[in-house]
């Protein structure tokens, strides 16, 4: 193992490298599939449209026969209404009310919105306003083509997905299964809250229910297995009884090779490899993953901030290869810092940050909270993160820099 810190980029590639997908799968009700891992390429087996329709409420017409006769008033020999197609044929000089979603009968080429239209008391129309060929038809094929794939495999299906799926005919979809991961605190001075006063020295664990949140919230079903006290045996205990239940274990604190930081010992004793156990960004530097055959422990950093931060990075995209999903970087946008800052050399710093506008109203990035790995505070109310890359050497106002928006700020 190497002896020098990885960069995050290089973490991922060591990871998609050593860690193969368990691959376990089931079928899913469509609606029930919402942040789902597809297990399937799906391609539609229809068109979508199936025919041109209306995508308006308004009168079909000859588009031609309008321009050379401008100001003709046109007999309606039908109504037609979306599910109820009409397969009678409309001359020239003559056009049909039709209604949103209704299929436009053949040799109709555009249709006049009501509002340009209007009706004479002998029920005849009169087109004011004669739109351009094919305007307001919705054509045959503009949504999906026979075909198309829809869902590319270990995509992460959203609502719109669904939509589109069920719009197919489609009622299941096969998926892969939740993960299961277990979650775990280390350390002597670490209690829970439900403890009604601490004693010197103690402090709330604040990692244990941050983590199973954000467990959670990436579709894992996540088991509780308390505060593990700081000494071998107890960790690899917790980490053996662990693994018997659960296809992952994620614990915080005690990865950072200190005296009473015993977690590459207990993960020795297990038999498990080390992929790696330090990383080149500010916070989370002592964080390390082990493997044993398809089981994986995740040793996150005791600072909770720096919990957080490899959670975000790195084990939420870890989580999803290891279920069968496509491993995605997180959305980097870039935009000027409204700060200055400095930083050491050869590790990546993420600081926690908020969008605020210029004087000109363009949108900018300013760092938010106190600093310091163990500043909760600092996270909440935070739109995101702003990323200082390796090479950067300090940063001055108007620097353009990647801002991660957290999922929780977006739409």
């Amino acid at each position: 193992m190497r002896e020098n810190a990885f960069s995050i980029s290089e973490v991922t590639n060591l990871l998609i490298e050593s860690v193969n997908p368990l691959g376990n799968r089931e079928n899913v009700p469509v609606h029930l599939s919402v942040g789902r891992i597809c297990d399937e390429d799906v391609d539609s087996p229809l068109m979508l449209p199936s025919s041109h329709n209306a995508a308006l409420d308004g009168f079909a017409f000859h588009y031609q026969w309008a321009i050379a006769n401008p100001d003709h008033r046109y007999d309606i020999v039908a109504q037609i209404k979306a599910g109820h197609p009409y397969s009678g044929e409309i001359l020239p000089g003559q056009a049909v009310a039709i209604f949103t979603g209704a299929i436009v009968p053949e040799g109709l080429d555009c249709i006049a919105m009501q509002e340009t239209c209007h009706l004479d008391k002998d029920k005849k129309v009169r087109i004011s306003v004669i739109p351009q060929p094919g305007s307001n038809i919705r054509k045959a094929g503009e949504n999906l083509a026979l075909g198309e794939q829809i869902i590319k495999k270990g995509h992460r299906i959203t609502a719109a997905d669904i939509g589109q799926l069920s719009a197919v005919g489609r009622a299941k979809i096969s998926c892969f299964t939740h993960l299961s991961v277990a979650v775990l605190s280390t350390g002597d001075e670490v209690v829970d809250a439900s403890y009604a006063y601490l004693q010197e020295g103690q402090i709330y664990d604040t990692n244990r229910p941050m983590l199973q949140a954000l467990i959670n919230q990436g579709g894992h079903i996540c088991t509780d297995f308390g505060i593990i006290k700081d000494n071998k045996v107890s960790l690899q205990e917790a980490y053996q009884k662990a693994l018997e239940k659960c296809d992952v274990v994620i614990s915080s604190g005690g990865a950072s090779q200190g005296i009473e930081d015993h977690t590459q010992d207990a993960l020795s004793a297990l038999g498990f490899e080390v992929i790696f156990w330090r990383i080149a960004m500010k916070p989370g530097r002592p964080m390390a993953v082990g493997k044993r055959g398809k089981q994986l422990v995740i040793c996150l950093p005791g600072n909770p901030v720096a919990a957080f931060v490899c959670y975000r990075l790195i084990v939420s995209a870890l989580l999803t290869h290891l279920q069968g999903g496509i491993m995605q970087a997180p959305l980097r946008i870039a935009l000027p810092a409204q700060f200055r800052h400095s930083k050491s050399a050869n590790r990546a710093e993420y600081l926690r940050a908020k969008l605020v506008r210029f004087d000109d109203n363009r949108t900018g990035i300013a760092l938010h909270g106190r600093k310091g790995a163990g500043v909760i505070s600092s996270l909440t109310g935070a739109d995101g993160l702003v990323e200082i890359p390796i090479e950067n050497s300090g940063v001055e106002p108007g620097m353009m820099l990647d801002f991660l928006p957290f999922m929780e700020k977006s739409l």
